[in-house]
């Protein structure tokens, strides 16, 4: 063959053998770290954790805050994270508004998504201030932008406002989070007003209504929302008769709105806690009672604490999860729906 550059037939084959040398020791660098992989791994391995007793189980000690209550000053402190999870970059890039961010899961799936990479805005209660601080101070730790937006999502022109101010301080939005939830027990429905049924209503579906509405036009495809819902949906307890219809409610638009919004390229997906350590229960969620032996009755014979479910935000929000969508993810010790 004659390209004008005297290219002869020694020249191919030693650029042929050239390349297979190549190969040959490309090979052997693969193995080579594959079996440094393995030592690497075996160096430094996890140890496996008992679930039973990774974490506090009852009985606990009685105590009662005002609504909405303060993670910082619940005994056990939950955990969320805050020492234990650690990120890998999954989510970098992102930008994601979290409801409910300074405590339970939403501050469980706040730590975590900065840890992936990820810009993050919190909504709270203006009494949950203390909270909320703690968590943009660990999100500033991770390098990440972190925006507080404190008010009370009972009032429709705040929801609107919360999401354009996220908006406009994060520079987008694709990761919604509608975890904030009210949660009162009343052992009858006749000790239930018609205040404290319509505040459960305007907190847990009428907010996510108005915080979705005014998200959609501004979420691009590969975007997701995730509702935090509840074993109650399916499996309600007899004192949470308000709390528990809020959650089925939720549980059904995560299947409708995923149905919806499919053809936007926009998933939708849900988390169902069991039984977990959050604040609801110390301020109103739950009997003083029942509080002494929250989570007991599960298989784990504890509750869950907001860490154990910050993975599945995580997963729910990445972008290899694109097949999941209309769907409801458990986490319940063993008991409980889905």
């Amino acid at each position: 063959m004659d390209d004008g550059k005297n290219y002869t037939r020694r020249d191919a084959i030693g650029t042929i053998a050239a390349s297979l040398g190549a190969v040959t020791v490309a090979r052997g660098a693969s193995a080579a770290t594959a079996t440094g992989g393995e030592a690497a791994s075996t160096a430094t391995a996890v140890p496996l954790t008992d679930p039973r007793t990774k974490y506090p189980k009852p009985p606990f000690k009685g105590q009662s805050q005002e609504w909405p209550g303060l993670a910082s000053r619940m005994e056990p402190r939950p955990d969320h994270g805050e020492q234990s999870y650690r990120g890998s970059g999954r989510l970098l890039g992102r930008k994601a508004l979290v409801t409910g961010g300074d405590s339970g899961m939403g501050r469980a799936a706040a730590i975590a998504f900065a840890r992936e990479g990820a810009d993050v805005a919190i909504c709270y209660y203006p009494t949950e201030e203390a909270d909320a601080q703690e968590v943009v101070a660990l999100i500033k730790a991770d390098g990440r932008k972190a925006v507080a937006l404190p008010g009370d999502l009972r009032e429709e022109a705040f929801c609107r406002k919360l999401v354009a101010d996220a908006v406009a301080q994060l520079g987008g939005l694709d990761i919604l989070v509608s975890n904030a939830g009210r949660q009162q027990a009343h052992d009858s429905i006749l000790d239930l007003t018609t205040e404290a049924f319509d505040a459960t209503m305007k907190t847990n579906i009428y907010a996510p209504f108005w915080i979705i509405k005014a998200a959609v036009p501004h979420l691009p495809p590969g975007a997701t929302i995730i509702a935090t819902t509840s074993e109650q949906a399916t499996d309600p307890t007899p004192d949470l008769y308000d709390y528990a219809m809020t959650k089925a409610a939720t549980t059904n638009y995560v299947h409708s709105l995923a149905k919806q919004l499919a053809s936007k390229g926009i998933r939708v997906n849900g988390v169902a806690p069991g039984p977990i350590w959050t604040p609801l229960q110390v301020s109103g969620g739950a009997s003083q009672e029942k509080l002494k032996t929250f989570g007991g009755m599960t298989p784990m014979k504890r509750p869950g604490q907001p860490a154990e479910l910050a993975s599945i935000y995580v997963q729910l929000a990445a972008a290899d999860a694109s097949y999941a969508t209309g769907q409801v993810y458990g986490s319940a010790g063993g008991s409980g729906q889905p």
